[in-house]
């Protein structure tokens, strides 16, 4: 039969497979597809037990990160200095959960503020006025500068300069007056200064996002005749916000443990309360630290979580594939390990 011809039935189809001889396989392939009888063996690739690659030196790096993590726990739980029974003595009592509700709504209340005034110093800084544009990135740049314990402190002493505060005419009278003591007590003092340090710091992050929306974006918007503040709140900042809210949930995480220096304008945060009962009962002074470190630790890695989420969000349109989330990152380390003992068993 000429190999050009068409085959003209089932049956010489098969005979001209058969006088074919193999093309592809070499002969180690060959080899193993051979079974008895001189038949190929169905999908034998898929049959043929996967060898992973050796990785000695991860494995030894592995061990030893291993060993130093187990030595550290050892001593983190053997070690009589560290007195566990008083740490969950303390861990719970009033007196702690008392500053840790102070702490929540001191890093709350600075979180929003810090937003908005960050939005608002990020619209003055790309607006058109030279006025604006060099008042905020003076304000970014001084408060940038000056550690946030600095700011605090002034702000705690600022009735010192100016013991009445008043609302009125410009350099002229003024109709509502304020006695600065008695507004600005710790608290308020304790959020205005996070929130003047949160929103310098902010207004980067918003400013960062906002350049991030694709230039075609404004010109695609002006060439429509859309108004600036209608392309900003319905166009620009809807897109930018891919950018800034994983940025700023980051940001969050310093805030939270920021909120540790309000102690020292006198508001007895969860660190405060920390230090205090430290003051009273010395010999405890290393369990309450514990304390105070699994709480910050607490509250940041459920910011984190946020964050995650946040970003995984977000990340839509933007990335081909979902981020695995943890649940489903471990049921797949899951399957992968079961198919790997299969495999072994198989073998």
């Amino acid at each position: 039969m000429s190999e050009t011809s068409p085959p003209a039935s089932v049956a010489d189809a098969s005979a001209v497979v058969a006088d074919d001889p193999p093309s592809t396989p070499g002969p180690d392939l060959a080899k193993h597809d051979a079974v008895p009888g001189g038949n190929k063996a169905p999908d034998t690739l898929s049959a043929q037990r996967v060898i992973p690659l050796r990785h000695p030196l991860r494995w030894i790096a592995t061990a030893i990160v291993l060993v130093l993590v187990a030595q550290f726990a050892h001593g983190l739980i053997t070690n009589p200095f560290f007195q566990w029974d008083r740490f969950r003595y303390w861990f719970l009592r009033p007196v702690i959960m008392e500053g840790l509700v102070v702490t929540l709504k001191v890093a709350a209340w600075s979180a929003l503020f810090g937003l908005l005034g960050g939005i608002v110093l990020a619209l003055a800084r790309l607006s058109r006025s030279p006025v604006l544009r060099t008042v905020s990135w003076v304000y970014i740049w001084l408060v940038r500068s000056v550690p946030l314990i600095v700011v605090l402190l002034f702000l705690y002493n600022f009735s010192a300069l100016y013991a009445t505060l008043s609302l009125g005419v410009p350099f002229g009278p003024g109709f509502v007056h304020f006695s600065e003591s008695r507004l600005a007590t710790d608290m308020v003092v304790a959020i205005v200064g996070l929130s003047l340090n949160e929103a310098a710091f902010a207004a980067e992050v918003v400013r960062a996002g906002v350049l991030s929306v694709d230039q075609g974006q404004h010109e695609a918007a002006d060439a429509l005749g859309i108004p600036r503040g209608y392309q900003f709140t319905r166009i620009v900042f809807p897109q930018a916000l891919r950018a800034i809210v994983p940025s700023y949930v980051n940001q969050l995480i310093g805030l939270v443990k920021s909120t540790s220096l309000v102690f020292y304008v006198s508001l007895l945060d969860l660190f405060g309360k920390v230090e205090t009962m430290g003051s009273t009962y010395p010999g405890d002074v290393v369990p309450l630290l514990l304390v105070a470190t699994v709480w910050y630790v607490i509250l940041t890695s459920i910011v984190s979580v946020i964050q995650y989420y946040v970003e995984r969000y977000y990340s839509r349109g933007a990335l081909r594939t979902m981020p695995l989330t943890p649940l489903q990152k471990l049921r797949l380390a899951v399957r992968n390990l079961r198919a790997r003992i299969e495999i072994g068993s198989a073998a």
